[in-house]
C-alpha cells in the first residue's frame, strides 16, 4: 500500500480524533487533552479548519451520534491531576450558520473513554471512569467504574455504576459482530466484554475474557481465518504492544512489537487498501506510528507470521482513527509528542 502524508496544523496535546457526517460531508475533527481547541476540517478535501470550541478542552474521547446531522458527545476538562473531578460529558449540534451549540448533560469526574452502542434503535451510553478520586498522579486507591444509562436526546445523561473495582480503568473499543454491538473495557484486573439490554427491560452484562493488566485493547480478524485477532498494549500506559489469537479456548501470544518502551498509547483495528491491520503508535522511544499486518510464506503448511510496519518515526500518537473512503483510506492522527494534527492518506500500490 501507499501512504501519504498531510500536515494539518501545529496542534498542542492533541489527543482525540474522530469523524462524523454533516449535511452529507466528511467533517474530521481531532480535539485537545490539555486547555485549547476542538478543530473540524471538511472533507473531501480536509483543506480548511475551524473551531468546534476554541476551550475549555480536556477532550479525551469524541463519539457521534447515530442518525442525527453531525451531532456528537464529547469529554471536557479531563485535565491533569485535581482537574480531572471537573470532567463532563458535553452533547456538541452543529448550527447552520457554521458554528456549534455545546451544552454539558453529564458531569462524571474522571470520565476517560465512553461509548453508544445501539439496540433495535435505542442508543445505550457506557462510560469508564480512569479513577474514582486520586490525591496524585500517583494515587491509584480508589478505582474507576463503568457507567451505564439509555441516551434519548440531548437534554440530562442518567447514569448508574454498572461495574466497580477497575484500577487504571484505561482502555475501551467498541466490538461489533453482526449486528451485535458491545464494548471491550480494559484495567489492571484484565479485559470485559459489556454488552447492553438485548431486550427493552433486560439488564446488561458483564464477562471477563482477559485476567491480566491491559492498558488498551482493540480486535480485527488480521490473518481472514473467521475468528478476531486482539491486540493489546501492556501494562498501564506500558512498554509492551502485543497481539493474541485464541487457540483451544486459551489466548496465545502470536506477536510482540520489537521496540520495547514505555507509553504504547495506540492500538486500533482497522482496514487499510483493503488489508486488515492494527495501527499502533508509541509516545516514547522511537515514537513510531505503525500498522501490524499478517503475512505468509508460499508454502501452504507455514505459520502465520506478523510484521510491523514503520508510518512515521518521531511523531508519538496518542490516538488515531481511519476512515476508509471510495479509493482511499484516511488514517486521522493525533500526534501529540510532535504537537500535531496530521493526515495519512493509504491507496493501493
Amino acid at each position: 500500500m501507499k501512504i501519504e502524508k498531510r500536515f494539518l496544523t501545529e496542534f498542542n496535546r492533541c489527543y482525540s480524533a474522530n469523524h462524523l457526517s454533516v449535511d452529507a460531508r466528511t467533517r474530521i475533527l481531532l480535539a485537545t487533552e490539555g486547555e485549547g481547541a476542538c478543530k473540524a476540517w471538511i472533507g473531501p478535501e480536509y483543506s480548511e479548519s475551524h473551531n468546534v470550541w476554541e476551550a475549555p478542552g480536556g477532550t479525551m474521547s469524541i463519539v457521534p451520534i447515530p442518525g442525527t446531522n453531525g451531532e456528537f458527545l464529547a469529554v471536557q476538562k479531563f485535565f491533569k491531576m485535581f482537574q480531572w473531578e471537573e470532567a463532563k460529558v458535553v452533547h456538541v449540534k452543529p448550527r447552520a450558520d457554521g458554528g456549534y451549540d455545546v451544552t454539558d448533560i453529564l458531569a462524571l469526574p474522571y470520565i476517560h473513554r465512553f461509548d453508544l452502542l445501539t439496540v433495535g434503535g435505542r442508543h445505550y451510553f457506557i462510560g469508564c471512569t480512569l479513577a474514582t478520586k486520586k490525591d496524585s498522579k500517583e494515587d491509584w486507591s480508589n478505582p474507576g467504574k463503568i457507567w451505564v444509562g439509555e441516551y434519548t436526546g440531548p437534554g440530562p445523561l442518567q447514569v448508574r455504576a454498572l461495574k466497580e473495582g477497575l484500577t487504571q480503568n484505561h482502555g475501551y473499543d467498541r466490538l461489533t459482530v453482526g449486528d451485535r454491538m458491545s464494548g471491550l473495557v480494559t484495567c489492571r484486573e484484565g479485559a470485559f466484554e459489556v454488552t447492553p439490554p438485548q431486550t427493552p427491560g433486560a439488564d446488561w452484562q458483564v464477562e471477563q475474557f482477559m485476567d491480566w493488566p491491559i492498558s488498551d485493547i482493540s480486535t480485527i480478524d488480521i490473518d481472514g481465518d473467521g475468528e478476531l485477532e486482539f491486540a493489546t498494549i501492556e501494562p498501564f500506559h506500558g512498554e509492551y504492544f502485543r497481539v493474541y489469537k485464541r487457540i483451544d479456548g486459551k489466548f496465545v501470544r502470536i506477536f510482540e512489537h520489537p521496540e520495547v518502551t514505555e507509553f504504547y498509547h495506540v492500538v486500533v483495528g482497522a482496514t487499510l487498501a483493503g488489508t486488515p491491520v492494527f495501527v499502533g503508535g508509541c509516545r516514547r522511544g522511537k515514537q513510531q506510528l505503525f500498522y501490524v499486518k499478517a503475512s505468509r510464506s508460499t508454502r501452504p503448511d507455514a505459520p502465520l507470521a506478523l510484521e510491523a510496519v514503520v508510518i512515521e518515526e518521531g511523531v508519538g500518537p496518542s490516538n488515531v482513527h481511519v476512515i476508509n473512503e471510495a479509493g482511499r483510506d484516511i488514517i486521522v492522527a493525533a500526534n501529540r509528542e510532535k504537537g500535531e494534527a496530521a493526515l495519512y492518506f493509504v491507496t493501493p500500490d
